[in-house]
């Protein structure tokens, strides 16, 4: 297993991590949560990221099950929201309490990395910013991060941090994958530029590229698909299946299959820390781990990149509850 720096921390974290939004009903119940969590452990797999919302709080339980006698073995992120914030309620005690929720579940003492899941424009950069200087300082976060942010507002976020000497942002967490390039315009080179960690999310495009979704077939049993996941009804055009019919061309010609290839072509970014990806079994952590090792060079990344080159195709969607199924 190789291993990354987030950014300008010293989280070192391993290439592939584990997303924590299976654990949890409707997918994982607890003891398979465990035994994955544990596998994953035992490859080498050393980062895990979840939310406070993940299947109703039941992802950052099982975690917390998880990892009585080997905390120091993880670096555990999870993310507080502004969903659902009542009149009465601060945006300032909505962060404190998922942060106290948060280590309830999780059964830790500190949170290694505390990341905003949403934008939300009506809460300012100084009340975000602020409340978390106050827990990292408090010893309950090590670090602080964004997801879903556009570059102009996690930079907007680090310069009221900076002036203010709290703590800044020190990574970014966005769709990234094969199917869905829009980072690549403009957030990507922002965190290379300023040393951000960044942690592409659905790098399978919600399981796509996994290979097992094919043309004029219906979803397997028990897949996103089947559940006509938003993530998968939105992939499954005419335009991506021929795409995945190269990409799974190009793999097999180098002795890979397409799901190497999807983390190989990520990993082939140096500002990429880890590669998160939910995994049902056991088998599919084998597989990430193995996908993890794939070295692209510098010409089979040219390659890929013209196969998949964007058109511009995949439209861009604000980031909802039900995008997460």
């Amino acid at each position: 297993m190789q291993y990354r720096n987030i950014g300008s921390s010293d989280l070192n974290v391993s290439v592939v991590g584990l997303g924590g939004n299976v654990f949890g009903a409707p997918r994982l119940d607890k003891a398979t949560s465990i035994a994955n969590i544990h596998h994953a452990r035992d490859l080498g797999i050393n980062f895990i990221d979840t939310a406070y919302f993940y299947n109703k709080g039941e992802s950052e339980a099982f975690v917390g099950a998880a990892l009585p006698g080997i905390r120091d073995d993880f670096v555990i992120a999870t993310k507080f929201h502004f969903f659902g914030l009542k009149p009465e309620q601060s945006p300032e005690q909505r962060i404190r309490d998922h942060v106290e929720t948060s280590l309830t579940r999780l059964g830790i003492d500190y949170i290694d990395l505390l990341q905003i899941h949403f934008p939300d424009d009506k809460v300012s950069h100084e009340a975000i910013m602020g409340t978390l200087g106050e827990v990292v300082t408090a010893g309950k976060v090590r670090y602080i991060g964004q997801c879903n942010y556009a570059s102009w507002r996690h930079q907007q976020a680090n310069m009221v941090a900076r002036d203010n000497h709290w703590p800044e942002f020190i990574s970014a967490q966005n769709q990234f994958s094969l199917l869905r390039r829009q980072v690549e315009q403009e957030l990507l080179p922002y965190c290379e530029a300023f040393n951000i960690g960044f942690l592409p999310y659905f790098p399978l495009a919600g399981g796509f590229l996994s290979g097992k979704y094919q043309p004029g077939r219906a979803a397997p049993a028990g897949s996103r698909g089947a559940a006509d996941s938003p993530v998968i009804r939105t992939k499954r055009t005419e335009r991506n299946e021929a795409l995945l019919a190269d990409l799974s061309a190009y793999a097999g010609d180098h002795g890979h299959t397409v799901l190497e290839l999807a983390f190989a072509w990520l990993l082939a970014y140096p500002q990429v820390s880890s590669v998160i990806a939910g995994t049902m079994s056991k088998q599919q952590i084998d597989q990430n781990v193995a996908a993890g090792a794939w070295q692209l060079s510098a010409q089979q990344k040219q390659e890929v990149d013209q196969i998949a080159a964007w058109d511009g195709s995949d439209e861009l969607v604000e980031p909802t509850l039900e995008s997460f199924s």
